[in-house]
């Protein structure tokens, strides 16, 4: 071959080669610089991840707020106590009031009895009429029962309701209420058997029934 055809096919294969490298630097440039196991769609699921996480996160924040809040106990406002406190005062001074009242209608029941019914049929002196063991011991339920409502007038009369102690007057008279009881309630089942017979007496039942006349 001549020279210049050696030159001009030199010069080609040069050109060759410099683009070639031109082309593989620019090549390098532009490609991502990431793993060829990592493909686009495996960065995308790694965004999402983290985006999820970080949502997931802030979400299970919001619900163990009021978790946490909740679990301390809440201070209500010193009015809201206050106002507790006195009604559960006012609640207190009614059931005692109430219990008083009781015990005053129980009282005048029993002195009505005695005086109309036990009484005049004891006067009478009615042969087969056992008065004691149709009314048992309910004169000393009577004085058990007036006993007792004087405690608790005392536990109560000018004295602040809070200062007012209901539970040691019934644990003062704890034992003497459990023996008159006793004895009153182990010849109910007697008496009133009596009643039933009594009842079938017309003499007797005649005695009743003015008994029942006086009271009404």
């Amino acid at each position: 071959d001549c020279p210049g055809k050696e030159g001009t096919g030199g010069r080609k294969r040069n050109l060759t080669l410099l683009r070639n490298k031109l082309y593989m630097g620019q090549r390098r440039r532009t490609e991502p610089v990431v793993e060829s196991t990592t493909t686009a769609g495996d960065l995308g699921n790694l965004r999402r991840s983290q985006s999820d996480r970080t949502e997931y996160s802030q979400k299970l924040q919001e619900k163990m707020a009021p978790q946490v809040v909740s679990s301390a106990p809440a201070t209500p406002p010193q009015e809201d106590e206050e106002e507790i406190s006195r009604r559960m005062m006012a609640r207190r001074v009614k059931i005692i009031a109430e219990l008083m009242q009781t015990e005053k209608d129980y009282i005048s029941d029993l002195d009505l009895c005695i005086k109309e019914v036990i009484q005049p049929l004891r006067n009478q002196q009615i042969a087969r009429f056992d008065v004691d063991g149709l009314f048992s011991n309910i004169e000393l339920v009577h004085q058990l029962s007036a006993k007792l409502l004087s405690l608790l007038e005392e536990a109560t009369t000018d004295v602040e309701p809070p200062m007012q102690i209901i539970g040691e007057v019934f644990l003062q008279i704890k034992g003497p209420l459990e023996d008159t009881y006793k004895i009153y309630c182990y010849h109910h089942d007697d008496a009133h058997t009596m009643l039933e017979y009594y009842e079938k007496d017309e003499e007797l039942k005649q005695h009743l029934r003015d008994c029942v006349q006086s009271l009404k």
